[in-house]
């Protein structure tokens, strides 16, 4: 069975700003069976505003923001947050990409920003860059 993780952002941007490197890569192995995502609402809708700044940058187009937002919205585990505890990070938009990580029972959130998440593993979730991740995943 594929491995369930979150995706930090960070990894949404990278992947759609660049062809090269593990975010890109791990976009297009979305769906082939390789992993999985989890997401609550909050987490997408820091998705649709990365894209829209993309979008406004115009690093993407809406035609393709629009794409990939349906597509990670097709795959991904949705989940509900019953419960809160933050503050346990530092910056607010990241203690909702932990949530989404330990409310779907993840063991694994990817991001660029490793040091945003200290405390994660006192919650059972492992913090991987993407790269990290891309090496379990052929590993496996």
């Amino acid at each position: 069975m594929a491995k369930v993780v979150v995706l930090d952002t960070s990894v949404l941007v990278a992947g759609l700003r660049s062809r090269r490197g593990a975010s890109y890569q791990l976009l297009l192995e979305l769906g082939d069976e390789s992993y999985e995502i989890a997401a609550t609402v909050p987490l997408f809708v820091e998705y649709e505003k990365a894209v829209a700044d993309l979008v406004h940058a115009g690093i993407t187009d809406q035609a393709d923001g629009e794409i990939i937002l349906n597509y990670l919205a097709e795959v991904a585990q949705h989940h509900e947050v019953f419960y809160l505890w933050r503050p346990m990070l530092k910056d607010p938009k990241d203690e909702m990409v932990l949530e989404a990580a330990v409310v779907s029972q993840c063991r694994v959130l990817v991001t660029h920003n490793i040091r945003d998440f200290r405390g994660s593993e006192t919650l059972g979730v492992n913090v991987l860059t993407p790269g990290e991740f891309l090496t379990r995943l052929r590993r496996s």
